[in-house]
């Protein structure tokens, strides 16, 4: 049994409008009405619990009543709970819109993947410089470990909603993050490079051309376009459904840091045919990623709207 935890603060005179609304809804459990309780803002507090199914009806229809400009929502998930009543509603009225995702609850979590702190740009150094490491030994243990190191999925996610919701200021900052990021990994990663080309400290194979790890980044083909576009669909999907082990799946299957890393590692060598096919490999992934994320959304968008209406239901935002 998949369920959510609803506060609300809502002002006196909408109250009984959005209680009537949840005390009126079959996957909503455990009402509870605090009349004047609550400050910060002033209000009404109201508590329940809502089947994953049938909450995104019910926080739509809280929306409608301008709760969320006028008082306060907040979306808790539940981690465990008994009851017979809810599991039997569950089953009998919900079927498989039980499992339908919260949109709201996938969208904050995608928003909250989308900030740019300094740690961001961080992260995104030290995975160039790893996957630097791991291209100049032919280690492929280092190029997974950057690639999970990446925080670059979270902007990709990000511009992906943007473009779903028509959020201009979203997809601007996520692109600008994403340039800047990459730019400034490959920058470090060409320095890093670069002093260890001028101390002589590269490995011997590396310098006899023996390059088994730097070859499979710098030479994108049908099989790099496969990966990128299956990744996109199941990183989404983990998203969605909040499958965090499906997420690392991704992390370490999508070529963008080991190729911002092979730029710089490959600039700094003269390799330029190697730069030219690193470059192309990670804008490939990135392109690819961005536009698989915003059909995959809809796509599920639309199936989810379906089985709403197949359940009698409007549960799709």
């Amino acid at each position: 049994m998949e369920m959510i935890h609803v506060r609300l603060v809502s002002p006196p005179d909408l109250t009984p409008r959005a209680v009537g609304l949840l005390a009126g809804d079959h996957s909503v459990f455990n009402l509870m009405v605090l009349p004047e309780l609550a400050r910060n803002p002033d209000g009404d507090a109201v508590e329940c619990d809502v089947l994953t199914g049938g909450a995104n009806a019910v926080l739509r229809g809280l929306r409608e009543l301008e709760l969320d400009r006028r008082g306060s929502i907040v979306i808790e998930p539940v981690e465990m709970a008994f009851s017979s009543i809810a599991a039997e509603a569950e089953q009998q009225q919900l079927g498989a819109l039980a499992h339908a995702p919260v949109w709201e609850e996938v969208e904050a979590r995608i928003r909250a993947e989308g900030t740019y702190v300094p740690s961001f740009y961080l992260y995104l150094v030290i995975a160039g410089v790893i996957g630097a490491v791991g291209i100049l030994t032919n280690s492929q243990i280092l190029i997974v470990a950057a690639m999970v190191v990446g925080p670059e999925y979270g902007a990709i996610t990000s511009v992906a909603l943007g473009i779903d919701r028509g959020n201009g200021t979203r997809i601007r900052q996520g692109l600008f993050a994403l340039t800047a990021g990459f730019l400034l990994a490959i920058v470090v990663t060409f320095l890093f490079s670069w002093a260890i080309r001028g101390l002589g400290l590269q490995p011997k194979a590396f310098n006899l051309g023996i390059r088994p790890v730097s070859t499979l980044i710098d030479a994108p083909n049908i099989f790099s376009v496969v990966v990128a576009v299956l990744a996109g669909i199941v990183g989404i999907v983990s998203l969605t459904q909040a499958r965090t082990s499906a997420l690392l799946g991704v992390f370490i299957s999508i070529t963008t840091i080991p190729a911002a890393a092979d730029i710089g590692v490959s600039c700094a060598f003269s390799s330029w045919s190697e730069a030219r096919g690193s470059l192309a490999q990670l804008l490939l992934n990135i392109v690819l990623l961005i536009v698989v994320g915003v059909l995959t959304l809809r796509f599920q968008r639309a199936a989810w709207r379906y089985i709403s209406r197949r359940s009698g239901r409007s549960g799709s935002s």
